[in-house]
């Protein structure tokens, strides 16, 4: 790699991190060339160089801070043995990411979605980094439960994203309403571990249950 292009691609990602600070630290609204070139410590006229406008910019931020993201917690996933150690792990997650300022970070992305046209898809892209690390999870651990074979993985997989993003959304006005929806979600995990303790005549039955009731 050329000097030069080692320093485009070092201005890039400060830009990049930028960006993603301003967001946090400033809001959607407050989010300009200026602020973030200040907080990446560059020329402003950087900003349109690299990136063309404001709006690419913040889609590209979008996208490296959640691949970055992603990436950080991919390993971990990879680990989860079971529907209530994957929802037990989202907690860990979300309280890490919250600590980080990341859950403030997703509410802007979601606001801004609505006035910047780029912004909304790469806020869903960024959902759907997580949503195949989920569906990989759920495919695997279901697989050795009766509900294997009658489960959507990636249905369940965006109901589960779903679920955190509205959490980590309604945290904001109801912290302790957002603890009980996690308490309840993590009672669910807890109660779907106990049915892959069963014995394997009770799981035949469940199965028998599942399927003549999916025929109707």
């Amino acid at each position: 790699m050329s000097p030069e292009t080692a320093k485009a691609l070092e201005t890039k990602t400060k830009l990049l991190e930028g960006a993603l600070r301003t967001l946090t630290e400033q809001g959607i609204a407050k989010t300009s060339a200026r602020t973030v070139a200040a907080a990446a410590g560059v020329n402003q006229a950087l900003v349109f160089y690299h990136f063309g406008s404001v709006d690419e910019l913040l889609a590209a931020a979008c996208r490296y801070g959640a691949e970055r993201t992603v990436a950080r917690y991919r390993p971990r996933l990879a680990t989860v043995t079971s529907l209530s150690e994957l929802l037990t792990v989202g907690r860990e997650i979300h309280e890490q990411e919250r600590a980080g300022g990341h859950v403030a970070l997703l509410g802007q992305l979601l606001a801004g979605a609505q006035t910047h046209e780029n912004l909304g898809p790469a806020t869903a892209a960024g959902l759907d980094l997580w949503i195949v690390e989920i569906e990989k999870v759920l495919t695997r651990v279901l697989a050795a439960t009766p509900f294997g074979e009658f489960a959507d993985p990636a249905g369940l997989a965006r109901a589960v994203a779903a679920s955190f993003v509205g959490i980590e959304l309604y945290e904001g006005v109801d912290p302790t309403g957002a603890t009980a929806a996690l308490d309840a979600l993590e009672q669910l995990g807890f109660l779907v571990g106990a049915l892959e303790e069963l014995g394997p005549v009770a799981q035949r039955a469940v199965r028998h249950h599942l399927r003549r009731t999916s025929r109707r």
